[in-house]
């Protein structure tokens, strides 16, 4: 029998709904096991998600101004990673060194980036792998992306978030290496997402025989960078990489993908910037990663907020 203590309804805070926030917004609204709020610029009447199991439109508190906000016992930051600094009044007022912080970002550093902006709340790194795609304001659709929708590592923290998402259709798979499988899902993003926001196509675009051989060269370099920031990669990363992406669906976009399409800054600095930047930290030229970097920066110049 579960303790009283287990069977707590818990306040979750969700800043960001986006296709992450929103996916992880709706499956635990859905669940009905505890208290969900969206924390969002602008209001919206309900939520829908779409995902495998069904459509579903589960009851959600919406909050548009921190001030609103109250401490709450999980807190999950959906924004992206550039967005983090803009999130920090929300954060302050919903954590408490009683509170846990789920950061759904892309890159790495996750801790390093949010833990000054928390007051003192557990902050739990999370790597996402469902694909979340924003279709309107107030409607999201959830897509499987493989065996397993989030890793968090084998720690106390990996295994609260876990118990969080009991009863959602989430998959959580817990990693005692965290670091190289953030680096992992690094090095999908830095062929993926660029490509993507650049050629303006989905997925598909990665199975030209072309552009596999730019996403090779491209990989050559990051793998050499993860390896000397302490990633314990395989002497094949490459072509690993290269599977995994190949089974993904094609009719899939990305996170930049689509952020370009709406005009939105893009994310770049968190993915192929943090590749250039350990690069220059140990001594490793990136030739590739930096002009897909320029580009993309000159692209978010361009871009709307």
């Amino acid at each position: 029998m579960s303790s009283p203590q287990a069977a707590r309804r818990l306040a979750v805070a969700v800043i960001g709904i986006g296709g992450i926030g929103g996916g992880a917004a709706g499956s635990l609204a859905a669940a009905g096991r505890h208290d969900v709020t969206a924390c969002m610029r602008r209001p919206i009447e309900q939520l829908t998600l779409e995902r495998p199991e069904g459509v579903v439109t589960p009851p959600l508190a919406v909050h548009t101004d921190p001030a609103q906000a109250k401490p709450a016992d999980w807190v999950l930051l959906c924004t992206k990673a550039h967005q983090t600094a803009a999130a920090a009044p929300w954060l302050q007022r919903l954590c408490t060194p009683a509170t846990h912080v789920g950061v759904m970002q892309n890159g790495i550093d996750h801790v390093a980036r949010v833990a000054p902006l928390a007051n003192g709340a557990t902050v739990v790194p999370v790597l996402v792998y469902y694909n979340g795609e924003r279709l309107a304001p107030d409607r999201v659709r959830l897509r499987r992306a493989g065996d397993h929708d989030v890793v968090v590592a084998d720690d106390a923290g990996g295994r609260a978030y876990a118990k969080l998402l009991e009863g959602t259709p989430l998959k959580v798979l817990f990693s005692d290496d965290f670091a190289t499988l953030a680096w992992r899902k690094l090095l999908i993003n830095a062929v993926a997402n660029p490509i993507t926001a650049l050629t303006l196509q989905r997925q598909a675009v990665l199975r030209r025989p072309d552009v596999q051989e730019l996403c090779r060269a491209v990989l050559h370099e990051a793998v050499a960078v993860a390896r000397a920031d302490g990633a314990k990669l395989a002497g094949d990363e490459v072509e690993r990489t290269m599977a995994t992406l190949f089974t993904f669906s094609g009719e899939l976009g990305t996170s930049m993908y689509f952020d370009r399409l709406a005009g939105r800054q893009l994310e770049h600095e968190a993915l192929t910037g943090a590749i250039v930047a350990k690069g220059e930290r140990h001594g490793i030229a990136t030739p590739l990663n930096r002009a897909l970097l320029t580009l993309l920066r000159a692209i978010n110049d361009a871009a709307g907020k």
